[in-house]
C-alpha cells in the first residue's frame, strides 16, 4: 500500500475567494480555484499525520472525511498555518490523550504563548489537548511494520524560518519559502514529488513567485512538481497553460501516492 499525501488547502493567507467574496483573477466557475489556506495530510498504514492547522481546518477535515489524527507537524508560526489549532480538540476527546505536536523553537514559543489552554490544564472541563515536542533533524513514523523517514530542512520565509518536510526521500512539502540554502539542495534532487510555494507572478519578500519556483524546479528535477500557496491572481487553467507537463498547480483535495 503506497503512502497517501493530500493537499488539504493550497491558498495563500486569505484564500480564494477572499473573505469579501473577491476571486481576483480566478474563474469562480472552476472548483479548482476555490482554495482554503495551506494544510496537508499524510496517511500511512498506521498513522495519520497532519501538517499545519489552517484556519480552514474544520472544513478541510470534513471535506476529506478525515476522522483520525495521530500527530501534527508545524512548518512555522504564521496565523494561516496555526490558527485552526482549536479544531484538534475533538481528536483529544476521541483519543483520550493529548496529541503529539512537533515544531521548531520559535513556533513552539508562539503556539504555547498564544494557545496556552491547548497545552496546559486549566480545569477538569478543559484539559490540555496537545503535547509539544521539538522537531528533530530526522525522525521516523510508523507505516505498519515499516517506518517512514521524515527529514526536516530549515528554509527562509521572509523574516522567519519555515520547516520543509521530506518523506522517504520521495516527497517534499514546502508551502512557505523565499529561499532554500544551497547547502541543502542535495536533499531536493530527483524527488518523485516536490510541492512548492508559488504565490504569484511578481516578486514577494516572503514567498517564491512563479519565475523563482520554476528555476528551483529545473534545478531539482523532480518527477512531478506541484505549485501551492496560490494567490487569487493565479487562475488554475491560465496558470496550468504556462507550465511544463511535469508541473501542475495544486488544488484543494489533490492526492499524491508514493
Amino acid at each position: 500500500m503506497p503512502l497517501k499525501f493530500t493537499i488539504l488547502g493550497c491558498g495563500s493567507s486569505m484564500g480564494v475567494p477572499r473573505p469579501d467574496g473577491n476571486f481576483g483573477k480566478c474563474n469562480p466557475k472552476n472548483f479548482k480555484n476555490y482554495r482554503t489556506r495551506c494544510s496537508a495530510f499524510l496517511q500511512t498504514k498506521t498513522d495519520n499525520i497532519l501538517i499545519d492547522t489552517s484556519p480552514d481546518l474544520r472544513s478541510q477535515l470534513i471535506n476529506n472525511k478525515i476522522n483520525r489524527i495521530d500527530k501534527i507537524l508545524y512548518s512555522h508560526l504564521h496565523a494561516d498555518q496555526t490558527h485552526g489549532i482549536n479544531d484538534l480538540r475533538v481528536f483529544y476527546i476521541k483519543n483520550k490523550k493529548p496529541l503529539p505536536v512537533f515544531a521548531d523553537k520559535k513556533t513552539r514559543k508562539y503556539l504555547i504563548n498564544t494557545f496556552l489552554y491547548c497545552f496546559k490544564n486549566s480545569n477538569k472541563e478543559y484539559p490540555a489537548i496537545l503535547k509539544m515536542n521539538l522537531v528533530k533533524d530526522k525522525f521516523l513514523i510508523r507505516d505498519g511494520s515499516k517506518k517512514v523517514t521524515i527529514k526536516t530542512i530549515e528554509v527562509e520565509h521572509g523574516k522567519v524560518n519555515s520547516i520543509c518536510y521530506i518523506f522517504n526521500k520521495k516527497l517534499a512539502y514546502i508551502s512557505d519559502v523565499s529561499k532554500i540554502h544551497k547547502k541543502d539542495y542535495k536533499f531536493f534532487k530527483k524527488l518523485k514529488y516536490l510541492v512548492i510555494d508559488c504565490l504569484w507572478y511578481k516578486k514577494h519578500p516572503s514567498h517564491l513567485n512563479l519565475e523563482q519556483s520554476l528555476k528551483l524546479i529545473r534545478e531539482f528535477s523532480p518527477n512531478k512538481a506541484i505549485l501551492t500557496n496560490l494567490h487569487s491572481e493565479l487562475d488554475y487553467n491560465l496558470l496550468k497553460k504556462k507550465l511544463p507537463k511535469n508541473i501542475i498547480p495544486a488544488y484543494d483535495g489533490l492526492k499524491l501516492y508514493f
